[in-house]
């Protein structure tokens, strides 16, 4: 079963699920924007009895899903499985031992295995008292990583447009999520891996990396764009 907010992201979301699902949907759930409380919806699922659930629920309304649907016990029965930014580091934070068992896929992971991505991720643990980065920190940290290469690629003349966006669309530089290169419409081509949420070595529950599902995945409507 699906479930989402009705409104066009909830909808896009479960579009792109389904694109790649090769299972049989049973269902698919509109629930209100902003809704935090899932009573209804959870005792459909309840009579529903699906193997998983593929949810969208961004913040708040993501963060109070859980919490109510493992705390009705359905996780018993019921696996969970959504995108990596509603199981990422600071929605953990906020919901803890519920989210373990939970399952998602990322273009990024931090115990990804490449050079950038480690000394990265042991700089922010060591900046933010042991704290695993979200991946929206990992993006911010990417951004700023892709102007500097593309400053120093033209020459040192950030005033130098042409130089700079060029540079820019060549991705030349060590990224967090490994090598990756961009789609004529400027989405980047890259891998994306499927998590569990877990405990580390020190009991820290966190995303644990388990494999990677798409490799070198690109924009589904990139053929479309006119850009060159």
């Amino acid at each position: 079963m699906l479930i989402a907010p009705n409104y066009p992201a909830g909808k896009d979301a479960l579009g792109g699920f389904k694109r790649q699902f090769k299972g049989q949907v049973a269902d698919e759930l509109y629930t209100k924007l902003g809704q935090i409380d899932y009573a209804a919806e959870l005792a459909q699922l309840r009579a529903a009895k699906p193997d998983s659930i593929y949810f969208f629920l961004p913040g708040a309304m993501g963060i109070n899903f859980i919490k109510q649907f493992v705390g009705a016990g359905l996780s018993k029965d019921i696996t969970l499985v959504t995108s990596g930014f509603s199981a990422d580091e600071d929605v953990i934070g906020a919901v803890g031992e519920p989210m373990l068992g939970l399952f998602n896929t990322s273009h990024w992971a931090h115990d990804l295995d490449n050079a950038a991505n480690k000394q990265f991720v042991a700089a922010f643990r060591k900046e933010y008292n042991g704290r695993y980065p979200s991946v929206y920190a990992a993006q911010a940290y990417d951004a700023i990583l892709a102007m500097d290469a593309a400053v120093k690629q033209a020459g040192g003349n950030a005033q130098n447009r042409e130089a700079v966006v060029a540079a820019l669309k060549k991705a030349n530089y060590a990224s967090t999520r490994g090598n990756f290169k961009y789609a004529n419409n400027h989405y980047p081509i890259e891998n994306f891996y499927l998590r569990v949420i877990g405990k580390d070595a020190q009991g820290k529950v966190t995303n644990k990396l388990i494999n990677t599902v798409l490799t070198n995945y690109g924009d589904s409507y990139a053929d479309k764009c006119q850009l060159k």
